[in-house]
């Protein structure tokens, strides 16, 4: 099932429909009866790509990124601060023996940021590794990587398991035991954060969200060309819509699209960085 899940995801990325519309509207439009077909096929393999290139078509993505506030102020406790894997190039740092980061490094530097300015804050980092069965984990990677940069090592719980969001909550709350009525914050990527609150509310763990790693431009909209940005965008952005909807089938959140009101329904109280 974690297989069908994450390869079959692939299905739905923006990318790989404009790859599959154009190979196959080609295939047809080189047989005489399927020309049509064929032509029609790439036209609109064609306009998904257009669409990509646009502005607007980070809509879908800015949704997402805004459902959690961004933070404005710090809060006056904190008992413990986790981080999600997914910033971390597994194959590149095992190639050269060096952790690399890719988009979305700002949960790993927001993390250190807050685990110096909450000196007694415990701290946990989850990430195992997507495809399941490799030798590296992410979490060796970044005990490295936190250790190189000075981090006192003894204060982080590194869980090395998971696969995905819903077991980064799982595991890592078995390996922490939070108390009840602790301030935990949770960082990651605005974008993934809906699913990520909902996954630790479906355990009983109450957080508060720390979003960082936006990718939206929200200044202003400019309708000149941004291909590579747009389909990449697109395509997170189709991941995450698609994961909150397979997450809430599972049961493994607790709405179909969690916002903060839920989270303040469980904590009973406002969280105290807004």
């Amino acid at each position: 099932m974690f297989e069908i899940s994450k390869y079959g995801g692939l299905l739905l990325h923006p990318s790989i429909l404009i790859f599959l519309l154009c190979s196959v509207g080609f295939a047809c439009s080189l047989i005489r009866r399927s020309s049509l077909i064929g032509r029609r096929l790439m036209m609109l393999g064609t306009a998904v790509l257009v669409l990509a290139a646009l502005s607007p078509a980070d809509w879908p993505m800015a949704w997402l990124e805004d459902r959690f506030p961004e933070p404005t102020a710090l809060p006056a406790h904190v008992d413990g601060i986790i981080v999600l894997g997914g910033a971390i190039n597994l194959g590149i740092s095992a190639e050269h023996g060096m952790p690399a980061l890719k988009s979305g490094a700002d949960r790993m530097t927001t993390f250190l940021a807050l685990a110096r300015y909450f000196p007694d804050a415990k701290l946990v980092f989850t990430g195992g590794t997507a495809a399941g069965d490799g030798e590296i984990r992410e979490a060796d990677v970044a005990h490295d990587l936190f250790g190189a940069l000075g981090l006192d090592l003894d204060r982080v719980t590194f869980e090395n398991n998971s696969r995905n969001t819903r077991e980064n909550a799982l595991y890592s709350k078995r390996l922490v035991n939070p108390g009840a009525g602790e301030t935990w914050l949770l960082v990651t990527s605005a974008a993934d954060m809906p699913r990520a609150v909902g996954c630790f509310r479906a355990v009983g763990w109450p957080v508060t969200a720390w979003p960082v790693a936006y990718r939206v431009l929200r200044t202003h909209y400019q309708l000149m060309p941004h291909l590579s940005r747009g389909l990449a965008n697109l395509d997170w952005a189709a991941h995450e819509w698609a994961g909150l909807v397979y997450y809430k089938l599972r049961g493994w959140t607790d709405a179909w699209f969690p916002a903060p009101e839920d989270s303040r329904g469980v904590n009973g109280a406002e969280h105290a960085s807004r």
